[in-house]
């Protein structure tokens, strides 16, 4: 495996570093009427800097090539992010040293462009010289039988997409995958119960789950001997500091080839450099053999009966509740014990359940103070939950 990413640099065809994106000759499009996919192939080929957002479709400006996407928003309004084409070709390489992957594979992606994994993925593709499929808009049942039909070979979704690409594939009948033989999840935390589905679904295909964000790209990379509850070891080229002794938590820094360069509109209070490292605001802990654990984002622990508490540890137990397909949690101010933490849930789990799952895992006072059922939870365009809008629901 690829340890120094200056061996893996993202190289055009002649073998030198591209000053913007690419498409090999290669590379076909599976879907041309797909929403924006003609178009990014079109503002990618003529050169310039690509600018997306979630209000309009890809945007080519002249000028030096840079790319311009946003943030997912999850927590505010979305940022601008800025970053050199190559800080994604280098891992674009990585991927095709690393697992094979090139001009005979079939790539799918089942959300919306303007979301960067999905992008990412895209230009991968083109880059790789593979041919690309979105299927952005396509009922699960209808993506399932794209996927099998069409021979795809490697697919990049986030958990909600995939498990609702389970549900798609059972609704059809379909039990074998033969040709899928790579699965790349980002965009949120793979529960264990979902990541067992997915190799018992999918058996013939390499689950690989990846921790990171838009500021950072790639940050770790797991795979099926991944201990439960990380999100796996440094990614090829990363290294990490904790400001804490081993296994201890602490605010997790990166430096690698694959950071961003700045923020082109908004700012994060979380979001800090030092020298060539980066904090995301994110808290963690690293066991001896490199492993990296999640205690969630600085800017979300609150404080309950003078303990600190991470509304995304509540949220890795309820996702993992069956009947349960998406949940969010989120603080409500209390004059006596500083937060009650109150959880939405979308699915059929009763609350009894919801309880007892968190009893069994957490600590008292992490326990949700309510558990509220909804028949849909509010979603960003990135497919993340809509914080904002649940902490309005709360305050109101």
């Amino acid at each position: 495996m690829i340890t120094d990413v200056a061996s893996a640099r993202g190289m055009c065809q002649n073998g030198t570093m591209s000053e913007g994106f690419v498409i090999s000759p290669a590379s076909a499009l599976l879907t041309p009427d797909a929403p924006g996919l003609a178009a990014l192939r079109a503002a990618v080929a003529q050169g310039g800097s690509l600018r997306l957002s979630q209000a309009r479709g890809p945007l080519r400006e002249d000028g030096p090539a840079m790319l311009f996407c946003e943030t997912s928003g999850s927590s505010g309004a979305p940022k601008v992010i800025r970053r050199r084409p190559e800080s994604w070709q280098r891992s674009f390489a990585v991927t095709a040293e690393v697992f094979g992957i090139g001009a005979d594979d079939r790539y799918a992606t089942l959300g919306d462009l303007r979301h960067s994994l999905t992008l990412y993925a895209l230009l991968e593709g083109f880059h790789l010289g593979a041919d690309v499929a979105s299927l952005v808009g396509m009922r699960p049942r209808a993506q399932a039988h794209f996927i099998v039909e069409t021979y795809i070979t490697v697919l990049y979704a986030t958990p909600t997409q995939l498990r609702l690409l389970l549900r798609g594939s059972e609704a059809a009948g379909l039990a074998a995958f033969p040709a899928l033989r790579h699965i790349f999840c980002g965009g949120g935390p793979l529960d264990q119960a979902l990541a067992d589905q997915l190799r018992t679904r999918f058996r013939h295909a390499d689950l690989r789950a990846f921790f990171g964000a838009s500021e950072t790209s790639f940050i770790t990379l797991s795979d099926a001997a991944t201990p439960a509850g990380s999100v796996g070891r440094p990614y090829p080229g990363v290294s990490l500091k904790i400001d804490a002794p081993t296994g201890e938590t602490g605010e997790i820094w990166v430096a690698s080839p694959y950071l961003f360069e700045g923020y082109a509109s908004g700012s994060a209070s979380d979001t800090r450099r030092d020298g060539a490292w980066l904090s995301i605001g994110e808290m963690g802990y690293q066991d001896a053999a490199g492993h990296l654990f999640l205690r969630g984002r600085k800017s979300r622990m609150v404080t309950v009966a003078d303990h600190n508490v991470f509304p995304e540890e509540i949220e890795s137990v309820l996702a993992q509740v069956p009947g349960v397909t998406a949940c969010a949690v989120v603080p409500r101010s209390d004059a006596a014990r500083g937060h009650r933490m109150i959880a939405f849930v979308q699915g059929a789990a009763p609350e009894a359940t919801l309880r007892a799952a968190c009893r069994a895992a957490l600590p008292p006072h992490a326990v949700p103070h309510r558990f509220i059922p909804l028949a849909e939870l509010p979603l960003l365009p990135a497919g993340k939950p809509d914080l904002a809008a649940l902490a309005q629901r709360v305050k109101a």
